[in-house]
């Protein structure tokens, strides 16, 4: 099998676009012929293309299975349609540069009950069903793919969603084994971060311009960037 893992977005489609031709011509020379392409979620803020960047990810990627996991930026775009006092919030996240790219912008003087009400009627309902459809996890063989992290000697199905989506210091110091390689984003790095229990493929791209890929081939394993 070949599995591609593409660290946090953050609405940058060009570094998409960038990084899937570099899979893609990599994929060409796999003699496997089942391809796999995991994204570990942050979608959209801080970067300029949410809404464009989820029209693309709905067209799939030619000659491989996708799977999409959820972020805690995407969570929290969920719980602002939700609940609009959840705004400021989602501001200090980056929410503000996700609303643009549905055309809202926000005015404080109308608030943020008005703001999510523009911003639900801007949003195609094939991307609400995108964000609600959202894996929390997804395994393939050795590897257990998630945004965060797992907390350590909780099963795997036992894990809360917040650890899933939030979880950082008791994951990232942890050197506990958990069953599988945890390959996670969610804490920016320059490089991939490499542990026997987990690989980090954060490289910060809304920050870097550097959006990173694991790729996974038999038991070899190779990064490629932006």
């Amino acid at each position: 099998m070949f599995v591609a893992a593409i660290g946090d977005v953050h609405g940058h489609l060009d570094l998409v676009e960038q990084l899937w031709q570099l899979i893609s011509d990599k994929a060409r020379q796999s003699q496997c012929r089942h391809k796999v392409l995991v994204f570990v979620g942050d979608y959209v803020d801080r970067g300029p293309r949410s809404a464009a960047l989820v029209d693309r990810l709905l067209q799939g990627f030619d000659g491989f299975e996708t799977v999409y996991l959820m972020g805690n930026h995407d969570q929290t775009l969920l719980q602002f349609l939700s609940d609009p006092s959840v705004g400021e919030v989602w501001r200090n996240f980056g929410g503000l540069d996700t609303l643009r790219s549905y055309g809202i912008t926000y005015d404080p003087a109308r608030g943020w009950a008005d703001t999510r009400s523009a911003f639900a009627l801007a949003m195609p309902q094939a991307h609400i069903h995108f964000f609600k459809n959202l894996k929390l996890h997804h395994v393939i063989g050795d590897y257990v793919f998630v945004h965060a992290g797992l907390r350590p000697h909780v099963k795997l199905e036992d894990q809360s969603a917040q650890d899933l989506l939030w979880i950082r210091e008791e994951f990232l110091d942890s050197d506990a084994n958990f069953g599988r390689v945890v390959v996670h984003g969610h804490t920016p790095a320059r490089e991939p971060v490499v542990r026997h229990n987990r690989i980090g493929i954060d490289t910060g791209a809304y920050m870097s311009g550097k959006l990173t890929a694991l790729v996974l081939e038999g038991r070899e394993r190779q990064f490629l960037s932006t």
